[in-house]
């Protein structure tokens, strides 16, 4: 038996995704925020159990571990990360708390933005006391004009030392063109204070993390690399740990933003960030493939948040280029998804600055102690809760009956923080909380894609998470969209997607080069400078994923290229139709091709060859194609479910009828292909519950999915 496992760990649950010989199964357990090994093992433990096998039996068969994980985010909100110094070159010592003029409200609501009395900019994550600037220059062509004073700099790391620095950020002007002078930093630094780094925290040098220009983003994406390094180190080792002492021998693969993975001895801390919602993004592409489904809205409502993310044309194909990190610019390349605080353990509360208005998030309650129905001490209302209150979470019957929720916690928090205040009925109250959510996720989808020009109408929405198939048939129509789709494994949809993911790096490298001179609009003809970046970004890509055990023949490798028209600020990242330039026909390919993607962006009418184009960035990406599952069939049974799929009647709220009535439950394993339910209905799965409102319906395809559409 040969296994492959796929965890992801989010807030509130640990998913796992297991596969072999063709089969699945998965698993939910609650996140244990204290150590999220003990999480990932417990499900592991459950894969085993549901298998009739040993923990050791189970890891000994399995081929890779791919994980994402929420380590990133969790120590940026708590600031758990350990005490940074920052090393830079003299006199661009404040270049972190100057920041940028957007900096004031990057990341905030507009309520916050309005309150001008009391936005600030963020708190910088090195203080200014554990910075400094030694003295060296290189200018922009990387030459020295300045060396390094290698006595001046050993008196200040002493200071900085004595501060009590915990590791070090070295981001010097002008690195990426030459980075001998950060090279040098970081040898004296392991030369004279060798336990400082030792095991878990190197020197992290900006040359290294993204060789770019652009000082603040370059320093600010390092900074926070080197910050989230520790503890993610500190969690991986633990589950390594834990795996190699149950009998797991190789690798775990981590999950990239970017839309890879790669070996964790080869992942950047701060390519973590973001993880899993990018890994059911490329799920949802490419079940999308295999459904017949071009225009997708992937759409995650787990425990804490609501992600989403577009498909269009068959492709994930949004990236940001500069993302917003907590409150801080990086320079990164990111596949682009949403978020916002709407969850089944989100909060509700009343605001009093709003006159006790009601809202929903984006506090959640997390996995402990939880919503109040946990009964583990927990006392604010939650979606889950009202969800319990309206009929559609059976509360004997949650994960499966793993887990038993107390209904009547759920009826006393909503009544005493919710509905008593507002001077209603839990039942209304409850109702209240579910509207506010649903709406904040629909509104959330419908600016997704109308801003970017498209009509969700032309849309299917894949609804997945523990709460997503419970409100997928409210927040969907809200936004416009007719069709859903909920698939067997929805509640773990972001473990199964990182199966579907590629080996991926990327690799980068600042260079100016003019592509079309101004005026004249001549090309260049060295062609020497381009083509020898290229190679040496070529040469780390191949040690690194031949390092990683594949090989060579495996890497296909790709071009992108960053340019901008000579006189205009808006930098544009385009695929190059060519790894190599060897004639002038590959440069006009080049130029044809960042044409074609700027006219496309920006218009026709902003084109200005007159001013010339500039080459500023090279990326390269070398990707190793992984195969990609196959969903089972499944052959076809009557249009009426078998008798013994209706696990029978409970009374559920139904908006469209302005009351609670007698509603038919199903069980979903017992649901065949071909089998049609009419709404009103409740279809329970052991992870989810389908709320299914008239007048939709739902089918299941051949896959076992289930296709929500109106009647």
């Amino acid at each position: 038996m040969k296994v492959s496992l796929d965890v992801d760990i989010g807030g509130t649950f640990t998913d796992l995704f297991l596969s072999y010989d063709g089969k699945t199964i998965f698993t939910k357990t609650p996140t244990t925020g204290y150590n999220l090994s003990v999480g990932f093992m417990r499900a592991v433990k459950d894969a085993a159990g549901m298998l009739g096998i040993t923990v050791k039996e189970l890891l000994t068969s399995t081929e890779v571990v791919r994980y994402s994980t929420t380590i990133a985010m969790n120590t940026l909100l708590q600031r758990t990360g350990p005490r940074l110094a920052l090393i830079t070159t003299e006199g661009f010592e404040d270049i972190v708390p100057i920041g940028k003029g957007a900096s004031w409200s990057d990341q905030l609501t507009f309520r916050e933005i309005r309150n001008l009395a009391r936005i600030q900019k963020p708190e910088p994550i090195i203080s200014r006391e554990m910075t400094i600037g030694v003295k060296e220059r290189v200018n922009s062509r990387g030459e020295i004009i300045r060396p390094l004073d290698e006595e001046d700099f050993l008196k200040k790391l002493q200071y900085l030392v004595d501060r009590g620095a915990r590791g070090f950020v070295v981001s010097l002007l002008f690195s990426y063109a030459n980075p001998a002078h950060e090279k040098r930093i970081a040898e004296i630094i392991r030369r004279e204070y060798p336990d400082v780094y030792l095991g878990a925290m190197p020197v992290v040098l900006s040359s290294a993390v993204t060789p770019k220009q652009n000082e603040y983003t370059r320093t600010v994406t390092t900074i926070l690399n080197a910050y989230l390094h520790y503890s993610m180190w500190e969690q991986i080792s633990g589950t390594g740990d834990e795996l190699r002492n149950a009998g797991y021998e190789k690798t775990i693969m981590m999950v990239h933003n970017s839309g890879g993975m790669a070996e964790v001895f080869r992942t950047a801390a701060i390519q973590t960030f973001n993880g899993g919602p990018v890994a059911g993004l490329i799920g949802g592409a490419n079940v999308g493939k295999i459904l017949g489904y071009d225009n997708i809205v992937v759409s995650d409502m787990g425990g804490t948040s609501f992600d989403l993310g577009l498909v269009v044309a068959g492709s994930s194909r949004f990236y940001q280029y500069h993302p917003l990190i907590d409150r801080w610019w990086v320079d990164m390349t990111v596949l682009e998804t949403r978020s916002i605080g709407a969850g089944g353990g989100s909060i509700a509360w009343l605001n009093p600055v709003m006159g006790n208005r009601l809202e929903v998030g984006p506090q959640g309650a997390g996995s402990m102690p939880g919503p109040a129905s946990y009964n583990l001490g927990g006392t604010d209302p939650t979606v889950t809760d009202a969800d319990i209150v309206l009929g559609y979470i059976n509360p004997d019957y949650y994960h499966g009956g793993k887990m038993k929720l107390e209904r009547g916690k759920a009826v006393s928090s909503i009544r005493d923080k919710i509905a008593r205040p507002l001077g209603v009925t839990v039942e209304e109250a409850a109702l209240l909380i579910k509207k506010i959510v649903d709406a904040n996720m629909g509104d959330t989808i419908a600016k997704e894609t109308f801003l970017r020009g498209f009509k969700p109408a032309d849309f299917i929405l894949f609804a997945f998470g523990g709460a997503g198939p419970t409100h997928c048939c409210a927040y969907g129509p809200y936004a416009g969209i007719n069709k859903i789709a909920v698939f067997p494994f929805s509640p773990v949809f972001c473990a199964f997607g990182s199966c579907t993911m590629d080996i991926l790096h990327l690799y980068e490298q600042s260079l100016r080069l003019p592509l079309l001179a101004p005026v004249s609009l001549k090309t260049f003809e060295d062609y020497d400078v381009f083509n020898n970046t290229v190679k040496s970004l070529q040469e780390r890509a191949i040690k690194d994923i031949t390092n990683e055990g594949f090989a060579l023949e495996s890497i296909k490798f790709g071009l992108e290229i960053e340019a901008k028209y000579g006189g205009q600020l808006n930098i544009l990242r385009f695929m190059s139709p060519v790894l190599f330039i060897n004639s002038p026909e590959d440069v006009q390919a080049v130029y044809r091709a960042f044409e074609e993607e700027y006219c496309r962006v920006y218009s026709r009418i902003s084109a200005y060859p007159q001013g010339g184009v500039d080459m500023l960035n090279m990326i390269l990406r070398a990707t190793v194609y992984h195969p990609k599952p196959r969903l089972p069939e499944y052959p076809r049974a009557g249009d009426t479910p078998d008798a013994e799929a209706m696990k029978g009647k409970r009374d559920a709220y139904w908006v469209e009828y302005g009351e609670f009535r007698q509603t038919e439950v199903y069980d979903a394993r017992a649901l065949k292909h071909g089998n049609g339910i009419e709404g009103p209905a409740v279809i329970e799965a052991e992870d989810t519950t389908i709320v299914l409102p008239p007048p939709m319906k739902l089918t299941v395809d051949k896959y076992h999915n289930f296709i929500l559409e109106k009647i």
